[in-house]
């Protein structure tokens, strides 16, 4: 059954005020009461029931958005702009994957929401999605002259870490490598002692 207006504008504003005690919170350094703002939010914006309780809610992470209404609403940029921050919240905690999923979600509200889009990219990155990390920091470039400083410095950086571990993997391939030459030496060295002139043998075809 739909909210009367009364009811609607009531719970909007309610919304809007815990929204800003997480913004706060966030800004405090204090990211459990942002984190609890930013539920209530969905709480009252989505029109969820509270009877069970803000723990039940965190606990089962964020809440999936109906969808979407045909006008965007003020409950929609809340609900955007919550999410947003929320994955600002993860990454403070380098809980990547978290950071991933709640950018997506306010991307999913609005695709050119690019504070989200650059968490995603960050985040994708950190967890290893280098190229799919750079194509999204790459076009936040060009849509975003604001947002582009910030997004090439992580695409350098992104890119000098991708290289680094490139490099470290054919490190330990070429010890590997060598490793296994030395054993291959070895028992070749054992096996001329056991029997000489069998390995010369062997390499020129003779008997």
């Amino acid at each position: 059954m739909a909210m009367d207006p009364d009811t609607t504008e009531k719970n909007l504003e309610t919304a809007r005020q815990k929204k800003a005690t997480g913004d706060a919170a966030f800004k405090a350094g204090n990211l459990p009461e942002a984190f609890r703002a930013y539920y209530e939010v969905l709480l009252f914006v989505e029109g969820l029931d509270r009877s069970g309780g803000i723990a039940a809610v965190m606990n089962s992470g964020p809440i999936d958005s109906a969808a979407a209404p045909k006008e965007r609403t003020e409950a929609d940029e809340l609900v955007e702009k919550v999410y947003a921050n929320m994955s600002a919240c993860h990454i403070k905690r380098e809980n990547w994957k978290r950071a991933q999923e709640t950018a997506e979600k306010a991307l999913s509200r609005n695709p050119k929401n690019y504070k989200a889009m650059f968490r995603r990219g960050k985040a994708l990155g950190e967890q290893g999605f280098f190229e799919r990390a750079e194509k999204i920091l790459e076009e936040l470039i060009k849509e975003s002259p604001a947002d582009a400083p910030a997004a090439t410095a992580e695409l350098k950086r992104l890119r000098a870490i991708d290289k680094e571990r490139e490099k470290v993997h054919n490190q330990k391939l070429r010890g590997w490598l060598s490793r296994g030459g030395l054993e291959t030496s070895a028992a070749d060295v054992v096996e001329e002692v056991a029997s000489p002139g069998t390995k010369e043998s062997r390499s020129t075809g003779t008997t």
